[in-house]
C-alpha cells in the first residue's frame, strides 16, 4: 500500500484557483481538473472566499484576523527569545574571555 502525503498549496495558488471559478466563471470541476487538485478542496476555498474568510494552509477552518495576529505575535516572541538567549551566551563568553 502506497502512502500519500498531504499536498499543501500557497495562498497565491488558492487565490488564483478561486478567481478562475468566481470571476472567469470556469466550472469548479474543470478548474480542479486543469490544476490537478481535489474538487472538494477547491469547493472549500470557493465557499470560504464567498464568505469573505481566509483559509490557513495547515487548518481546514477559517482563520480570523485575531488568530492571524496571535500567530504572528507568537512567532515574533519565539524569535526574540532565541535572540535574547544567543546574546546572553555571547555576553557570558566575552565576559569570561575579558577576565
Amino acid at each position: 500500500m502506497q502512502r500519500t502525503t498531504k499536498r499543501q498549496y500557497t495562498a497565491e495558488f488558492r487565490a488564483e484557483a478561486v478567481k478562475l471559478v468566481l470571476e472567469q466563471k470556469v466550472g469548479l470541476a474543470e478548474v480542479a481538473r486543469r490544476l490537478d487538485l481535489p474538487a472538494k478542496s477547491l469547493a472549500n476555498w470557493v465557499r470560504a472566499a464567498r464568505a469573505g474568510e481566509r483559509i490557513d494552509e495547515h487548518r481546514a477552518h477559517p482563520v480570523t484576523d485575531l488568530e492571524a495576529e496571535n500567530s504572528r505575535l507568537r512567532a515574533e516572541n519565539a524569535r526574540l527569545k532565541m535572540e535574547r538567549e544567543i546574546l546572553r551566551k555571547a555576553a557570558a563568553y566575552f565576559a569570561k574571555d575579558a577576565l
